[in-house]
């Protein structure tokens, strides 16, 4: 009985990480394909940048935890759900623009889904506490630092921004539960959600890290008023 048990949990641990690996791609491929649209890009750079924001973090978790080929290149879903995200911001995309801020918010949502599905799947792996930890903020940050990059913009995550903190307060909420063998969704949507508070209390309040001081003061970029827009 208990080995059947153990199966069905094992089972039910999977499915959730699917099903939140699978929300959070859709989620920041929707963030990826808006900063596309943001900048004018055809419907193939609209597409690219949906994928690679929504599956960069998720590749590179695989490949260090072994889980290889990584999900995202093996599983078809991954890129369909991308690929739909990214139609979608092309087409609608004046309709999703009149929202508030809409990638930043979609940027959070992402970041807050991927990291605890990081954390779960690194620990489903094997992997110790703090290295689960670890590799669930990197799932969180790895989308949207591709995206800055393809973008010529400098990765949220090395500004000052509550980005990478963020994500690993989250996957940190994640590997404690697990530690005290809480339930598995009800931990993730803890981490989840605080994560998401934390990126968007950031990005209402103006909190952030501190930043090295400058003989020259702020840069120009620290003075624009619009910058952070595409994070």
């Amino acid at each position: 009985m208990l080995p059947v048990l153990a199966l069905d949990v094992g089972a039910a641990i999977k499915t959730l990480v699917l099903t939140l690996d699978l929300i959070g791609t859709f989620v920041f491929a929707l963030s990826g394909a808006i900063a596309g649209a943001r900048r004018r890009l055809d419907i193939f750079g609209v597409l690219v940048l949906s994928f690679v924001a929504a599956t960069s973090g998720g590749i590179v978790r695989d490949l260090l935890i072994g889980a290889t080929p990584p999900a995202a290149i093996r599983d078809w879903r991954y890129m369909a759900v991308s690929l739909l995200a990214g139609l979608v911001i092309f087409f609608w995309y004046p309709i999703v623009n009149r929202l508030r801020n809409p990638v930043l918010i979609f940027d959070g949502a992402g970041l807050a889904l991927f990291c605890v599905a990081g954390a779960q799947k690194a620990l489903v792996f094997g992997a110790d506490p703090w290295a689960a930890a670890l590799l669930g903020m990197l799932t969180g940050i790895g989308g949207g630092v591709a995206r800055d990059v393809l973008l010529n913009d400098v990765p949220a995550v090395f500004r000052s921004d509550i980005y990478a903190v963020a994500a690993l307060a989250g996957a940190s909420v994640v590997v404690l539960g697990d530690a005290l063998r809480l339930p598995a969704a009800p931990t993730a949507s803890a981490g989840a959600a605080l994560c998401f508070g934390l990126r968007v209390a950031a990005i209402r309040y103006g909190w952030h890290l501190p930043t090295a001081r400058h003989p020259d003061g702020p840069d120009d970029e620290a003075k624009d008023p619009k910058h952070g827009e595409y994070r």
